[in-house]
This record gives structure tokens, C-alpha cells and sequence, in this order.
């Protein structure tokens, strides 16, 4: 973020949509924020949260988001998981459907608002990317790299939408 910026982050590690809606919306909508990320999807996902059931506890904090701030906020989608090792013994047709499920619900909340909200493409090509560098020892989490391929994704849709970044 360009000098004078502030960080808050507000997420909380493991939350589901319907928590964050519960307990990171309002804290969020009180710091007045010019711009928000948001990334919750994988944990409700691997759930077996319903995705109108995600939908709906996602479309409540965007659209709380869009009320209550003046922000620019950016939501990241599924990245394509079927490559990840914890999904090795998962049904790869039925993982896709979730992920696509679940990011057709992003893109549709995401058009609701669209000078306000962006949805960021985490899904494309992210199959290819997934290796033991940028996949942790758990099998599950982004590595360091991993995680600089998921920022790096978000900023550039800020940097498409205007928001000025620091190289």
C-alpha cells in the first residue's frame, strides 16, 4: 500500500463465511476502509458448506461491505485445489463442481456491485502453479510461495482498478 497506509487484518484463521459475517463485518464497516480484501471460500468448501448456504453468508458481508464503506473491495475466488496433496483421495469431478459452484456464487455478488467489487481470478491456471514449493508440508496450506502467487494475483486487480500500489 503506498506510504501512510494502514493495515488492519481482521481475519480470522479457519472462519467460515457465516462467522466473518457474524464477527469480522462489523469491525471491518468500524475501521472505514478505502479498500478490503476478502478470501473466504476454501474453508467453507472443505466443510461441506452448501453453496447457496455460502452465498448467502458472503452476499451479507460484501453487500455490508458496499453499505456500509466507501471501500473497493476485492474477493478472491477457489483456486483450482485438485492438484493439492490433501485432496489426493478426494472425487476430482465432485471437488470441480464445488469450486465452480462456489465461484459462480463470488462472480454473481461480485456483479451486483460492479464499480465497487471485484472478483479476483485465483481459479485460472492456479492448477498448474500447485508443487511442494508453493503448497506447505501440511498438504493443505499455501507455502510462502503459494501465498506471494495469491497476493501477487490481488494486486494486480488493484492495480487494475486504480488502487495505487508500491512496487
Amino acid at each position: 500500500m503506498p506510504s501512510g497506509s494502514t493495515f488492519t487484518n481482521l481475519g480470522v484463521s479457519g472462519s467460515l463465511a457465516l462467522q466473518a459475517e457474524r464477527e469480522q463485518l462489523p469491525g471491518a464497516i468500524a475501521q472505514r476502509p478505502s479498500v478490503v480484501t476478502v478470501w473466504l471460500a476454501v474453508n467453507d468448501l472443505n466443510a461441506t458448506i452448501e453453496p447457496s448456504s455460502y452465498a448467502q453468508s458472503l452476499g451479507v458481508i460484501v453487500d455490508g461491505l458496499v453499505r456500509g464503506t466507501d471501500a473497493t473491495i476485492f474477493v478472491g475466488n477457489v483456486p483450482d485445489l485438485r492438484s493439492v496433496p490433501v485432496y489426493a483421495t478426494t472425487d476430482k469431478a465432485r471437488l470441480l463442481a464445488g469450486i465452480n459452484a462456489y465461484n459462480d456464487s463470488i462472480a454473481a455478488i461480485a456483479a451486483r456491485s460492479p464499480s465497487r467489487v471485484v472478483a479476483v481470478d485465483l481459479f485460472t491456471g492456479s492448477a498448474a502453479l500447485v508443487s511442494t514449493a508453493t503448497v506447505s508440508s501440511d498438504g493443505f496450506h499455501p507455502s510462502d510461495s503459494g501465498y506471494q502467487l495469491i497476493a501477487d494475483r490481488f494486486a494486480a486487480a488493484m492495480r487494475a482498478k486504480g488502487v495505487p500500489l508500491r512496487s
